[in-house]
């Protein structure tokens, strides 16, 4: 018998059991089962009422979990009153349906929470036509569970074919509101191009990483910017992007990207391309990892697995450890540190360490540029403050009317000097 459960409003949040299925071949994790979901759950404005989770060789096609599990499930909802079951895994629309009939609850996978969490999250306009082409890339299989209701016509004079029709029908609208969801995007990509090729000459950095490991607070703490800052997964999926001045003359554009997490839903990797193609393009990434996490080694495989994936595997990038004052067990996170020579280690909450990341950031940028030879009017002083200012002289030998010397600077650097120079001699000064 289902229990009795009061509509959920704002006061009060849905109650959700969480339900996960770990095969024999997933890789280790040292975080509690469902500690991700949990969070996730929680991001999605879910009360957390049980948790039901089983280890097996294999997934039962009907149901994932086995029927044990599942009648286990069903009786933890009816007991805490539970408005839906949100599993960890992605489920068929036939295994959904299946539970759905078995529990009497509504039944939440994985990708769906996901998708969900980014709907709430979605700010700017291309945030948003992204979300929606990925719920109905999710949507567009799922089209006869919807239907579900009609199944038991199914063969009664008068009433055969209904369900197929209006599945037929629904298919046309998702697929042509897909396709003009896709144009919106490319004019959205157009503009967003355009304002990265106004970059391009620029050292450009982006922060890549797990969700929530602190990347937005980082940008903050090493532009002075203000950032979005939310300690819940997903915070912000829109890249912001801020001027970075560097120790020295170094300045580069510095972004925030969309954090990663295991398992992210295909569509959205698909849907959310334009977003990543702020790392795609870098001339490096910061990798983020929160040293204080149990996980943080299996988050930064998941990391750098999603990169190889969507094309931004080969771009030079530097390790950083973030949260080194939340640290709880200092011998495991040395080990971690061992085992990663070379990487960097702030706290973006405090403050340590942010200086260091910035003068190393500041070391890569200037062995990137590249040495040119000038041949400078010795009256062409702004030209002269400008090298004086943005760029390091390897040498110089001054003659009578002009200085020849040999610089290191950036391609924007070189270019905006040599403007100078020849606009000073077309000038005749």
């Amino acid at each position: 018998m289902v229990t009795e459960r009061p509509e959920p409003t704002a006061a009060r949040p849905q109650k959700a059991v969480l339900v996960g299925l770990v095969l024999a071949d997933d890789p280790k994790s040292d975080e509690e089962p469902l500690a991700e979901l949990s969070r996730l759950a929680e991001t999605a404005g879910a009360e957390v009422v049980g948790r039901v989770f089983q280890r097996r060789q294999r997934p039962v096609p009907a149901t994932l979990v086995g029927s044990g599990k599942a009648e286990e499930a069903k009786r933890l909802a009816e007991e805490t009153g539970a408005d839906l079951l949100i599993f960890d895994n992605d489920l068929t629309p036939g295994q959904q349906r299946n539970l759905e009939k078995l529990t009497g609850r509504r039944i939440v996978d994985r990708s769906l929470l996901i998708l969900d969490i980014f709907a709430t999250r979605a700010r700017s306009r291309q945030a948003s036509l992204q979300v929606e082409l990925a719920q109905l890339e999710y949507q567009k299989s799922r089209l006869k569970r919807m239907w579900g209701h009609l199944e038991r016509l199914e063969g009664a004079i008068g009433t055969r074919g209904p369900g197929e029709k209006q599945i037929e029908e629904d298919k046309r609208l998702i697929g042509k509101r897909i396709a003009h969801l896709r144009k919106q995007l490319e004019v959205v990509e157009q503009q967003r191009s355009t304002q990265a090729s106004s970059r391009e000459p620029y050292f450009r950095v982006s922060l890549v990483g797990y969700t929530n490991a602190g990347k937005s607070t980082l940008l903050r703490a090493l532009t002075g910017a203000d950032a979005y800052v939310e300690d819940k997964l997903f915070a912000t999926l829109d890249t912001q992007t801020r001027a970075w001045k560097l120790p020295g003359r170094e300045r580069v554009f510095l972004s925030d990207t969309v954090g990663f997490i295991r398992d992210l839903p295909h569509h959205l990797v698909a849907s959310f391309h334009s977003t990543l193609a702020e790392a795609i393009e870098s001339d490096l990434l910061l990798h983020v990892t929160d040293l204080s996490s149990p996980d943080c080694e299996r988050h930064m495989e998941i990391v750098e697995r999603t990169l190889g994936e969507i094309g931004a595997g080969e771009v030079p990038r530097l390790l950083v450890f973030n949260k080194i004052d939340a640290v709880r067990d200092r011998p495991i996170a040395e080990a971690v540190l061992a085992r990663h020579a070379g990487s960097a280690r702030v706290s973006a909450r405090s403050g340590e360490g942010v200086d260091e990341l910035a003068a190393r950031v500041a070391g890569i940028v200037r062995a990137s540029h590249d040495e040119v030879d000038l041949a400078v009017p010795a009256s062409a002083g702004k030209a002269l403050s400008m090298i004086a200012e943005k760029a390091h002289v390897v040498r110089e030998a001054w003659g009578a009317d002009s200085v020849k010397m040999r610089i290191r600077a950036s391609a924007a650097d070189v270019a905006a000097i040599r403007r100078e120079i020849a606009q000073h001699r077309k000038s005749g000064r």
